[in-house]
């Protein structure tokens, strides 16, 4: 009883609630290690999931207005406390004048991120060592925050012509990101099919940003087989890692995607599937008679819906079955295909949605049920203009 009355009294002046002192002793599900994994890319690491921000300031497709960011904020805080570490990024992402908007939200998630877990982590560490002072006992340490890792990709403008040109735009998103260096400098566009002379100078150019130190290594986006090749072969010779290649990846553009997943394995790269969803097609939410509200999504739906109704079909019964959401299980088809899927998320929802697709896997038999669903698509999602060979 007495020993009771000592504790009570201990724990109040120190301001420790019961609840915290046996938490710092008993087994902590937060000190576990992060639901997502990682994966290999070229030479470095990333999560075996990420998050994608075209939507960060984009007003076209996404109604994104600043007064969302503390939403978004919930969402960044979630997937990185689940050990999401690479994010898809790039310099022209964000409208007319919230161009560059999806970087400078980046870094400062970032740096209010660690802010408060250091916060935390600072807290949670002085109750532990008063209550280890006085009671005894080893209490769990607070799990290592993986480092945020941004892949931006720079924008061939046409005024772009130059090797320099490369360097100064990356310096410009590390500007706007407020950090000294980039884990993956892409590429977002091959200019081969309409300004050719210009992809020699974008090439030395992003090698050359390699060069200088200012990322761990460089990506590419939008490039097919042929072009993908190419310039591996000239990143081999200027000896710069080329760990991704990043294309619009999912099971509605999978008639038109497949043949990537051999190319980057012959060539030593990571595939990267942005838009795993389809803009949001595959999640199950929308008909022709719930449409989103952007006009320009509005009317791809209209067009594309008819002929997938099949592959919703089987999305969901698959759903059903395997007790997840259709979007769950589009994200793991996409992961069970070797590749890193980057889907938006701007709210807690969205970025709870997206985790639930990891940590599990599809049975080979629903992926080859996808797959041939997939190909009876009457019409698929366009794939970006930019898209090479």
């Amino acid at each position: 009883m007495r020993k009771s009355m000592i504790l009570s009294t201990l724990l109040a002046l120190y301001e420790i609630s019961p609840s915290q002192a046996w938490s710092s002793f008993a087994p902590s599900s937060s000190a576990s290690s992060p639901k997502v994994g990682r994966v290999s890319a070229g030479p470095i690491d990333i999560s075996a999931m990420g998050i994608g921000t075209w939507s960060w300031g984009n007003r076209l497709l996404f109604d994104y207005d600043p007064s969302q960011d503390e939403e978004i904020y919930q969402a960044y805080r979630a997937v990185r406390d689940a050990g999401v570490s690479i994010f898809d990024t790039a310099d022209s992402y964000g409208t007319l004048d919230l161009n560059g908007r999806a970087e400078i939200l980046l870094g400062r998630f970032e740096r209010r991120y660690l802010d408060e877990r250091l916060n935390t982590d600072d807290s949670e560490k002085e109750n532990t060592n008063i209550l280890s002072q006085l009671f005894g006992g080893n209490a769990n340490a607070a799990p290592a925050v993986v480092p945020q890792q941004v892949a931006t990709k720079l924008a061939p403008y046409p005024w772009r012509i130059t090797p320099g040109s490369m360097t100064s735009a990356v310096k410009a998103s590390l500007k706007r990101l407020e950090q000294d260096k980039l884990t993956l400098a892409q590429l977002h566009w091959s200019t081969a099919n309409y300004q050719p002379f210009q992809e020699k100078a974008l090439w030395e150019g992003i090698a050359n940003v390699y060069d200088e130190g200012l990322c761990d290594a460089v990506g590419i986006s939008n490039y097919g087989p042929i072009q993908l090749s190419k310039i591996n072969t000239y990143m081999r010779e200027r000896e710069v890692p080329l760990a991704t290649v990043q294309i619009q990846y999912s099971l509605m553009t999978y008639q038109d995607s497949r043949d990537m997943n051999d190319a980057c394995a012959e060539e030593g790269c990571r595939l990267i599937s942005y838009s795993p969803l389809c803009l949001g097609l595959l999640t199950g939410k929308y008909s022709l008679d719930n449409l989103p509200k952007s006009s320009a999504r509005k009317q791809l739906f209209r067009e594309l819906l008819p002929g997938a109704q099949g592959l919703l079909n089987t999305l969901e019964a698959i759903a059903m079955e395997k007790g997840k959401s259709q979007s769950q299980v589009a994200i793991n088809w996409a992961i069970c295909k070797d590749t890193v899927p980057i889907p938006g998320a701007r709210t807690l929802q969205q970025a709870e949605e997206n985790l639930g697709a990891v940590g599990w896997k599809l049975d080979q038999g629903m992926v080859d049920e996808l797959d041939r669903a997939a190909f009876a698509v009457g019409k698929p999602m366009i794939q970006n203009i930019f898209l090479t060979k």
